[in-house]
């Protein structure tokens, strides 16, 4: 059992957002979640790390309690937030994430009725016409890593497939929500962009300085929490506007992963992944035809010009991925922090 029953009343949450220099993203953020319908108590804790624009004003306008991550990265900053919240559901939201209608939370909380379920996570991307192309290639593609559509792994509706994970779950669908069972051989990356889970849990895991979003899904599921719910809503997720952003963050997401796994600090067995896989998506990669091929798919499904960042996207990921392997193996190093902003 994951915990208890919420009975009719809605749960108190706790929203958890990391920020550094998000003083362009934060404002849209909070206002999308103080215009929440929603029964229960909300705080919002943001963990900053040292931001040095306009962010930590923002936070405060909006009466939120403000805890100072000096580890600077956002898996520091959920760590530190998650330490002082207090309500019985915790809502990991990052500062780029707009919550869609005012009845978002109120859905999102509702499966918790269910004693059984330890975490929740909305269905899809929202996809804005409005928003920046590569924004809208993420949400078109349900993932922010185009890897994991050849891995399988992704956890939102894919365009392409149709489907919100290529891994094979068992699923119920109860209404509002899909209720899943996960197990540990395969996981899809669920624990971010709006995941939501119970706080007593997040306390048996005795989290320390960092929170990493599939090593929490991942020992969550090792500790006999098997249920999840993937709610039929979506969350807006601003990405950014370009290619220039999206081989910076997949840098910071490979350097990262090394580093923090030389120091024993990662938990999920990613070497677990099919092998057959990653050929494929490098030889995809080398040959171009084939991502070009798949964007068109996309493009069938549904028209957008942001199709055009597939192939290019694939690209850089396979050549960072394998810098980011090398330079691992040699000097594995953390990603600076220096400069960054949202």
């Amino acid at each position: 059992m994951a915990g208890k029953p919420s009975g009719g009343k809605a749960p108190d949450v706790s929203i958890v957002i990391p920020t550094l220099n998000a003083e362009k993203t934060l404002p849209r953020c909070l206002e999308s979640i103080t215009h929440q319908d929603f029964g229960g108590a909300i705080e919002i804790i943001v963990a900053d790390g040292g931001s040095t624009d306009g962010t930590v004003s923002v936070a405060r306008e909006y009466g939120c309690i403000i805890v100072e991550n000096h580890l600077k990265t956002g898996e520091a900053g959920k760590a530190c937030g998650i330490r002082k919240a207090t309500g019985e559901i915790v809502a990991l939201i990052d500062s780029d994430n707009l919550l869609c209608g005012d009845d978002w939370l109120k859905r999102m909380t509702a499966p918790f009725r269910d004693s059984g379920i330890a975490g929740s996570e909305p269905l899809e991307y929202e996809f804005r016409r409005s928003d920046a192309p590569l924004t809208r290639y993420c949400a078109l593609m349900g993932m922010n890593d185009p890897l994991c559509y050849f891995i399988g792994n992704y956890d939102r509706v894919n365009t392409i497939t149709g489907r919100w994970t290529g891994l094979d779950i068992a699923t119920r669908d109860r209404g509002d929500y899909l209720d899943v069972y996960l197990e540990t051989g395969a996981l899809p990356t669920m624990g971010a962009n709006g995941f939501l889970v119970r706080r007593n849990l997040l306390e048996e895991m005795k989290i320390g300085d960092y929170l990493f979003d599939i090593d929490l899904l991942y020992n969550l599921v090792k500790a006999n929490h098997h249920r999840f719910a993937k709610v039929k809503i979506g969350i807006v997720h601003i990405y950014g506007r370009g290619l220039g952003t999206f081989a910076r963050k997949q840098l910071r997401r490979a350097r990262d992963y090394q580093y923090y796994r030389a120091r024993g600090m990662r938990s999920y067995p990613w070497s677990r992944q099919k092998r057959w896989a990653l050929a494929k998506f490098t030889v995809y990669c080398l040959l171009v035809v084939p991502l070009l091929a798949q964007s068109l798919i996309g493009y069938r499904k549904k028209p957008d010009s942001a199709w055009a960042l597939h192939a290019p996207a694939c690209v850089i990921t396979l050549f960072i991925y394998s810098w980011g392997f090398i330079e691992g193996a040699i000097r594995p190093r953390e990603q600076k922090r220096t400069g960054w902003s949202q």
